[in-house]
């Protein structure tokens, strides 16, 4: 189903709750696996933003247009994802979302395969299936579904006023509209994932890597040895400001990945043939650790950043 593919190149730009300038570790439910946020809005707000923005309508917006015939440059405003532990994957997309919009969407998945209108809490959601193996009727509304992807099937719904909302998952649907839309976070100050802040920010992503160690054989001790990571993506006095942070199990794990960072950079740095706009971001870059969390981080102008992206 090539339009959630598409919602997913989305996830590569730096993959929540909709609706939010900025996202809390209380807005995400308290079993979530990793989460994503990006804020369209607050991009177009800003000169910094602006030419982040820019790239994003060249290289991924133009795209889903000419594919899909989506135009979310116009409809919009952010998009927010995240995986819960037994509910999969939910992608939220808020803003205009237009009648034209929400006919192409259900015809492309009526097309991919299996299609059925589904009710719940008093909305209505579908339910698209890309192979041509179809339920049966008779069996409990229960899917089993590789919530790391919608090439299988995938429930979507436009029952709440500017939303798009699409899962892996029926319980996942189910579970948002009992809501109207909205997100049944933890509301705890903690949080159990870790998420970085900002005043302006545009892209906000993390995991927990302790809950993907569980399921996933890391060939690295070092991946096996993280418990979360955070990306933060903002505005900082007109320059874009880029940090990530790691948690260890142990500062002794903190302490030799920032000397791999620093030793990565140094070698980088005899690079003849470096590109100028990624020397900048190199130059610019520090790494610091504090007691079991490592910090890398760097402000740079808007438009170096754009190039070195490009």
């Amino acid at each position: 189903m090539r339009i959630f593919r598409h919602l997913a190149i989305l996830f590569l730009f730096t993959a929540p709750v909709a609706a939010l300038a900025a996202l809390n570790a209380g807005d995400l439910p308290a079993n979530s696996q990793w989460y994503f946020h990006a804020d369209f809005k607050e991009m177009r707000s800003t000169d910094a933003g602006r030419l982040l923005y820019g790239w994003l309508e060249d290289d991924v917006f133009d795209e889903v247009r000419e594919d899909a015939g989506v135009d979310l440059n116009k409809e919009a405003d952010s998009v927010t994802a995240f995986a819960v532990d037994g509910n999969g994957v939910v992608i939220i997309i808020d803003g205009n979302i237009s009648q034209q919009t929400q006919d192409k969407v259900l015809a492309m998945g009526a097309v991919a395969g299996g299609f059925d209108k589904l009710e719940s809490a008093g909305h209505s959601y579908y339910y698209f299936e890309a192979d041509k193996h179809r339920r049966d009727d008779d069996a409990q509304r229960n899917v089993d579904i590789d919530t790391d992807s919608f090439d299988g099937a995938a429930f979507v719904s436009f029952a709440i006023d500017n939303k798009l909302l699409l899962t892996s998952s029926e319980k996942g649907m189910q579970a948002l509209l009992a809501e109207n839309g909205k997100v049944a976070g933890s509301g705890a100050a903690n949080g159990t994932m870790f998420v970085l802040r900002a005043d302006r920010s545009f892209v906000q992503a993390g995991a927990s890597a302790g809950d993907l160690g569980r399921t996933i054989d890391w060939d690295s001790n070092i991946l096996r040895n993280t418990e979360h990571a955070a990306l933060l993506i903002a505005d900082k006095a007109g320059k874009i400001a880029i940090e990530a942070q790691l948690v260890t199990t142990e500062k002794a794990m903190a302490d030799s990945l920032a000397s791999i960072v620093r030793g990565l950079i140094s070698l980088q740095m005899f690079n003849a043939e470096l590109d100028p706009a990624i020397a900048e971001f190199l130059q610019n870059t520090s790494v610091r650790v504090d007691d079991n969390k490592l910090t890398i981080s760097v402000a740079l102008d808007p438009e170096v950043v754009v190039a070195a992206i490009k």
